[in-house]
């Protein structure tokens, strides 16, 4: 699944996200708001993980979304 997919179905996604990533409330899911970026910054600033570790987390998130 591409990133465009998941942005443009934000919604969808959140009791996903917010199942891998529970400390993520769900203002942190409206101000993501399907944007990768910020979905690595609040992961970051949640988990107090480097951009790598996060981007990587994201990337395993994304590609179990088939």
């Amino acid at each position: 699944m591409n990133w465009d997919r998941i942005e443009g179905n934000w919604k969808q996604f959140t009791g996903e996200a917010q199942a891998q990533w529970g400390k993520l409330t769900n203002d942190d899911l409206d101000v993501v708001a399907g944007k990768r970026e910020k979905l690595i910054g609040k992961i970051q600033e949640r988990y107090g993980k480097e951009r790598d570790e996060a981007e990587r987390d994201v990337d395993n998130w994304m590609s179990r979304m088939n």
